[in-house]
Formats: structure tokens, C-alpha cells, sequence
């Protein structure tokens, strides 16, 4: 069945633009969802769809039948706004990049203070492989609708200018590729990318660069975060973050976490299944190695 094309929907901006079931559909293949349960929440949702209809609560019923299928589907699909509940402070984002950038190859420091020409730095994270060396400022949001303006990435390159300065006195660096980050998990301003394209500041977001957005390479590299769960209540998902356990792989690893957070043993079982088929896609494959 199509759903109505002519229904208009409310964004989290506030903008009202047309209902699109190519973007709903494509959300669910990206969960991994197979072509019988997608057209079976797409004829539910045709039923329950209405004029201004928040794009919040329309997420809220796709996750609600996926998960009624299948936890990890759900998991997938609700990946934004998994990464959204890293929060309140953005060290929790930062160790995630991080560990993207790790499983990529890269020796990573995350919250390093650093000399610069003028004055020091604390710098999110840095990253160096062969003759690559990255400064990267990470840019987290736990709100919807935020833009990251042209203001960012002038600011970023700034300091990263102060940062190359110093740390090409340093032996065998003139040799090397120094380029500063801005990662954030919203959207970039068209102004935003043109100076980032312009300057040579590599910018990466939700949905940007198209092929190697943040979240296609947290697909590609099976990297999701904690709170990714359905299995984890707000407040488990919490407790693992305070102990600075940020990504499923951890658990995976060490199933004693979830004993550490006081879980029922019942409840640890479904918990590592969720776990356990989120991770099992991780792949040592570098071909989406970012530079």
C-alpha cells in the first residue's frame, strides 16, 4: 500500500515540509529490516498518518513496531537518537569518535592539552596514522534541529592553525599531512561546508559527506553505542556512560559490565542477544578509511 504523498509532517525545526515514505523507507532498510516487515509498518503507519503529524511521534511508531519484531532492528533505527543521548557533556560523543577513528587504524588521544603558537589547546580528540595527523573538535548535540553554522568551523580553524604552527617544529612533521575536524552528530550549514571545502578543513556530520556520513560509517563499522539498547532503561544506559562505557562492542566484551549496573539476571540474556547481533556486523575492512 503507499501511504499519502500529500500529507504534510512537522519536523523538530518546526518546519512542515511533505510527508516522504522513500525516506521512511530507506531508514528502515538502513536498520536492516527485510522488505515483508517494512511494508507491514508502512501499511500501519499509513493508517495512523495525519495532517502535521510531528516527525517525533512518526518515528515513535515505526520504532515501536520494529522493536515489537526485533530489538536490534530497533537498536539501528534508532541511531540518531542514540547518539543524541550520549549527553548532557560531550565527552561521552568524543570517546565515540575516537573509537571510530581507532577501528579505522589510528593512534587516538582523546582530551589532550596541547601547545600551540599563541597559547595551548585542549583538543577533542587526535589522530595519527602513517603521515596523517588530525586535530579534531567535536561538535555534540542532544537537541533535534540544531545546525552547525559557518562560525564553527571558522573558529576550529583558527586554532588549528595556532596547533600546526608548533607542531611543525617538530622532527620528520614537515614531512606530514596536518588537516583540523569538525565532527558533529547534527547538520552543517551550505556556508559551513563551503568554507570547510574552501579552507581544507574536513568536516564530518550526521548525513555528511552523503557516502561517508557519520552514520554510514558507524554501519559500516558495526561501531553503536550503548545507548542504541532497547533491552537498557534510561538510567542503565546512564550508569554504563558514567563508568564511561560508551559502545556496545564493550559489553559484548565483558558481560560482568551489566552485573557491575545491578541488572537482573534475566534480563542480561536479552541484553547480550541485542548486543550480540548489533556487533556481529564489525569488520576489520579499511575501504572507508576517512582522510
Amino acid at each position: 500500500m503507499k501511504l499519502k504523498k500529500d500529507i504534510l509532517i512537522t519536523k523538530a525545526s518546526g518546519q512542515v515540509v511533505p510527508f516522504s515514505e522513500e525516506k521512511l523507507r530507506n531508514s528502515l532498510i538502513r536498520s536492516g529490516a527485510d522488505n515483508d516487515q517494512i511494508e507491514k509498518i508502512l501499511n500501519e503507519i499509513s493508517d495512523k498518518l495525519f495532517e502535521g503529524m510531528s516527525t517525533k511521534k512518526l518515528y515513535r511508531l515505526a520504532f515501536n513496531m520494529l522493536k515489537g519484531n526485533s530489538s536490534h532492528l530497533a537498536a539501528k533505527y534508532h541511531l540518531k537518537r542514540a547518539i543524541m543521548e550520549l549527553g548532557p557533556s560531550g565527552y561521552p560523543f568524543e570517546k565515540f569518535i575516537g573509537e571510530l577513528l581507532k577501528r579505522q587504524g589510528y593512534s587516538v588521544t582523546v582530551g589532550e592539552i596541547v601547545k600551540g603558537k599563541c597559547v595551548n589547546h585542549e583538543i577533542d580528540v587526535i589522530a595519527l596514522a602513517d603521515h596523517h595527523h588530525f586535530m579534531i573538535e567535536c561538535k555534540y548535540h542532544n537537541l533535534q534541529g540544531i545546525i552547525c553554522d559557518v562560525k564553527i568551523p571558522l573558529y576550529i580553524q583558527s586554532r588549528f592553525k595556532d596547533v600546526e604552527a608548533e607542531w611543525l617544529k617538530q622532527p620528520g612533521h614537515d614531512k606530514m599531512v596536518h588537516q583540523g575536524w569538525v565532527v558533529t552528530n547534527t547538520k552543517f550549514s551550505t556556508d559551513a561546508i563551503k568554507y570547510g571545502n574552501c579552507i581544507g578543513l574536513k568536516l564530518l556530520g550526521w548525513d555528511y559527506p552523503a557516502k561517508e556520513s557519520l552514520k554510514a560509517l558507524i554501519d559500516n563499522f558495526g561501531l553503536y553505542p550503548v545507548t542504541c539498547l532497547t533491552t537498557l532503561s534510561h538510567s542503565e544506559k546512564q550508569k554504563l556512560l558514567d563508568k564511561k562505557i560508551v559502545l556496545c562492542q564493550e559489553v559484548f566484551a565483558d558481560e560482568k559490565l551489566l552485573h557491575d549496573i545491578d541488572m537482573k539476571e534475566s534480563r542480561i540474556k536479552n541484553t547480550m542477544k541485542e548486543v550480540e547481533q548489533l556487533c556481529q556486523t564489525l569488520s576489520n575492512n579499511d575501504k572507508h578509511k576517512i582522510v
